[in-house]
């Protein structure tokens, strides 16, 4: 088995390209319990770089296809739509079944670099953390988790060659600071 772990960047000032501290310190809360990582890669956005980074990980790689999604799939469904919003498009086909899909094989394309019991880190976006969620998961899987993933929120997902095993929704306790 091996485990994907797939996260949303953390907090930063918006429009700003860069996390903020309170970001900074968000993810260092999240990092603290995380374990050890095989593998990191990151969107090439630079919030999810430093996110990675305050978490407490080195980036081995970062890749263009967790940086956005494109006019087409925002035209059929608003990036925080929540886990079963975007199955239920995906079940529809069009533009965003095709890039959850699309998500889906990068993932496990990750995956597959890791050695027996390794585990590996992303560290994405909002919208495509639960497309190619959604995209990993047989065909009509019940999806009743409405929410979307908050910031330093996402899923674990168990793989047993291809298929996914167990999935885990992974939410944060939001503290102030």
């Amino acid at each position: 088995m091996r485990l994907l772990e797939v996260r949303r960047h953390t907090h930063r000032h918006s429009p700003a390209p860069h996390v903020s501290q309170h970001g900074v310190t968000l993810a260092r809360q999240v990092g603290a319990g995380l374990g050890q990582f095989d593998r990191v890669v990151t969107s090439t956005l630079p919030r999810a770089f430093e996110t990675a980074i305050a978490i407490g990980y080195a980036v081995d790689e970062q890749l263009e296809q967790l940086s956005q999604m494109n006019d087409a799939v925002d035209a059929e469904i608003q990036w925080n739509a929540g886990f079963a919003a975007w199955a239920d498009v995906v079940k529809r086909g069009g533009a965003a079944a095709r890039f959850a899909h699309d998500q889906a094989e990068l993932w496990r394309s990750i995956v597959r670099t890791l050695p027996a019991g390794g585990r590996v880190l992303i560290i994405t976006h909002g919208g495509i953390v639960e497309a190619g969620t959604i995209g990993c998961l047989p065909p009509d899987t019940p999806v009743d988790d409405e929410a979307f993933c908050g910031l330093c929120e996402g899923v674990r997902l168990t793989f047993e060659g291809e298929t996914v095993a167990a999935i885990e929704f992974v939410r944060v306790a939001q503290r102030s600071s």
